[in-house]
């Protein structure tokens, strides 16, 4: 009979098999009351699991991790409990935990409105506060099969017609209502209590475009109530940092119907997008990086050669001319390949870094669209570096501090990086593969840095390294990526004749910094809350006129900044200077030049910070000083001027 060792090393010896749910009691009563699921040989049960054999178990409360996604999870059972009795008509799809979360996918014929969701919510309050126990029973793929025929339940079906048919099943049962799933799910519902619905969208069932279009409910659950009103705090601020609003709020850009995921970038979006590749492009410029450009449509037989045509060409844009059939390129690696093929290479030349503000088309799901982060045209600050084995390990060191440097830039002090492994549909060989993962490994543990792997997150043709963010509301953005390539060269017929005279396949390493450009300048929208750092703002000096009087002056001041590179707009409007102030405050504009009879007569201008300091009065000479150094600094510190 089993022998339970527990976290503390002590051990319990029973005569008979045990629940998780005897082993708490025999602890305390307070744990008893607390215990969720139980951990037991690092596999996670429900706390009705006999257990037979000798094994390590801990017992999981609220205050664990796993605890809190077992809550999550149990309460998407409570979201499909209380939708099927206020909706009886309604079917159920899936409901999967998330981050901070979960969400129920449903079949239902009209569309959920927040009314709805309230009644939804309201519902689940009720059920919790019944304190029922659930069930669990572990029964047959047909028993299975015939529980979800008999309750009209389709889309249960279809999944259960995809597993095995010797594998056992978990129905969990809510007083009337059934649901199947892996598990483990809280005891009771008296374990559920700090939640809230947040909102409804589409999602097609799979997940496939070509598939009925569904409704998901998302909600948060914690595990205090402290916990959740925190989360919401962040949800509600994320709201009003929606680069969505803010872009139309400064001005920034806009999307249309009639180009779905394609941005038009307004005068000051587009300013900011121009400051940002400069930046890059001097980053490249001082890193050895020879800058190129490619075309926007290639035939398909490159794409072939390369591998993406089978691996992606659902998701490009393709076209025909001259009974010829081309695809708008979703990515520019193929093409810097041909780039480097042209003249004979040595190992001399090596390593070559090609970089490209390469245009990309990816044909995206209109439901998956979402502003700047999700778009299918997008520009990425891309390169190519074609090396040797042997320099592989220098030039991801070399990259990796490129990346900390710009993300210092910006204020992201908090980096995430994790190493990507092989996927299941992949080319080139095990040993490329292994020799690929060790080279990126090397070079982070070179670099003593702190990483974890991503098993099976890899490109097709090779590993990579992810560089993340962590904003200020403590979200993570994945951006950077630097992937190891040994397969592309050799199938695009990229060579360099070595030491002996020898013609070798160089290796390729794909990279870029911030990803796309328009995914990071949203990034950056909500991370400043739209004010942007005085080296970034779209208008950086605005001149203001207190008098018709003052108009000449304010034009010379104009013309004076604009000539040394400032980004100014003149303000000569016939309007009360407390309008004009409160306007270009508004936009948030880091200096205001206010210029009255008196500076007209002192030749001098009076200069205001964005938050209403009153910097007083000095020569045109010496603000351009302050406007330099304050761009010089490049940091998000910068942005509360």
């Amino acid at each position: 009979m089993p022998i339970i060792t527990l976290p503390d090393g002590s051990q319990k010896n029973y005569s008979k098999p045990v629940t998780i749910t005897e082993i708490a009691s025999g602890i305390g009563a307070g744990l008893a009351n607390a215990a969720i699921a139980g951990n037991v040989d690092g596999n996670l049960i429900d706390t009705c699991i006999p257990i037979t054999k000798d094994s390590k178990i801990k017992i999981i409360t609220s205050k664990d991790k796993d605890g809190i996604d077992i809550i999550r999870h149990s309460f998407a059972h409570l979201v499909g409990h209380a939708v099927k009795q206020l909706y009886p008509e309604a079917k159920m799809a899936i409901g999967p935990v998330i981050e901070n979360g979960f969400y129920y996918d449903i079949a239902y014929k009209k569309n959920f409105t927040p009314e709805d969701l309230k009644l939804i919510e309201t519902r689940i309050r009720e059920l919790i506060a019944l304190k029922y126990d659930v069930e669990v029973n572990i029964v047959s793929k047909e028993i299975a099969r015939k529980t979800f025929i008999d309750r009209n339940e389709s889309y249960k079906v279809q999944i259960i017609d995809q597993i095995p048919d010797n594998e056992i099943i978990k129905l969990y049962k809510h007083q009337e209502y059934i649901d199947m799933c892996r598990g483990p799910h809280v005891p009771n519902t008296k374990h559920l209590k700090s939640f809230a619905l947040t909102k409804v969208s589409g999602a097609y069932w799979r997940g496939d475009s070509n598939n009925e279009m569904l409704q998901r409910i998302y909600g948060t659950a914690w595990g205090s109530s402290k916990e959740l009103k925190k989360y919401l705090n962040k949800l509600e601020e994320a709201e009003k940092r929606d680069h969505r609003k803010l872009g139309k709020k400064y001005n920034l850009f806009h999307t249309q119907e009639e180009s779905p995921g394609m941005i038009f970038w307004h005068p000051k979006g587009w300013s900011i997008y121009q400051v940002l590749e400069n930046y890059i492009r001097e980053i490249l410029s001082i890193n050895d990086y020879l800058e190129i450009k490619t075309p926007q449509a290639v035939d398909r037989t490159l794409w072939e050669k390369s591998g993406h045509w089978e691996k992606f060409k659902d998701d490009m844009f393709t076209t025909n001319s001259e009974n010829r059939e081309y695809a708008i390129k979703p990515m520019n690696c193929p093409c810097h390949i041909q780039v480097f093929n042209q003249g004979l290479k040595s190992y001399r030349d090596l390593p070559i870094r090609l970089a490209e503000f390469g245009s990309c088309h990816r044909n995206e799901p209109s439901g998956a669209l979402h502003g700047l982060m999700r778009v299918r045209n997008f520009v990425q600050d891309d390169a190519h570096i074609f090396c040797t084995e042997e320099q592989i390990q220098q030039e991801v060191d070399r990259f990796i501090d490129i990346v900390f440097e710009v993300y210092k830039a910006f204020g992201f002090d908090s980096i995430i990086i994790k190493l990507s492994t092989r996927p299941a549909n992949r080319v080139g060989s095990n040993e490329i593969w292994d020799k690929s993962e060790k080279a990126l490994a090397d070079a982070l543990n070179f670099k003593k840095l702190d990483w974890s792997y991503l098993p099976g997150e890899g490109a097709f043709y090779g590993p990579k390294i992810e560089f993340s963010l962590k904003d200020s509301l403590e979200r993570v953005w994945q951006c950077g990526t630097i992937q190891v390539d040994f397969s592309m060269p050799g199938r695009l017929g990229a060579s360099y004749i070595d030491e002996n005279s020898n013609k070798k396949t160089p290796v390729m390493l794909h990279r870029a910094i911030l990803g796309s450009f328009e995914r990071f300048i949203g990034i950056l929208i909500e991370e400043y809350e739209g004010i942007f750092p005085t080296w970034l703002a779209p208008i950086q000096v605005s001149i203001l006129s207190l008098t018709d009087r003052n108009n000449d002056l304010c034009k010379n001041i104009y013309n004076i900044l604009i000539q040394n590179n400032f980004r100014a707009i003149l303000d000569i409007r016939n309007e009360k200077i407390g309008l004009k102030i409160r306007e270009h405050t508004m936009q948030k504009v880091p200096y205001m030049i206010i210029i009255g009879d008196k500076e007209q007569a002192d030749n001098t201008i009076s200069v205001r910070s964005m938050k209403g300091k009153d910097l007083g009065n000095m020569t045109i000479n010496e603000f351009q000083n302050i406007l330099k150094n304050s761009i010089l600094l490049k940091a998000k510190s910068q942005s509360k001027e």
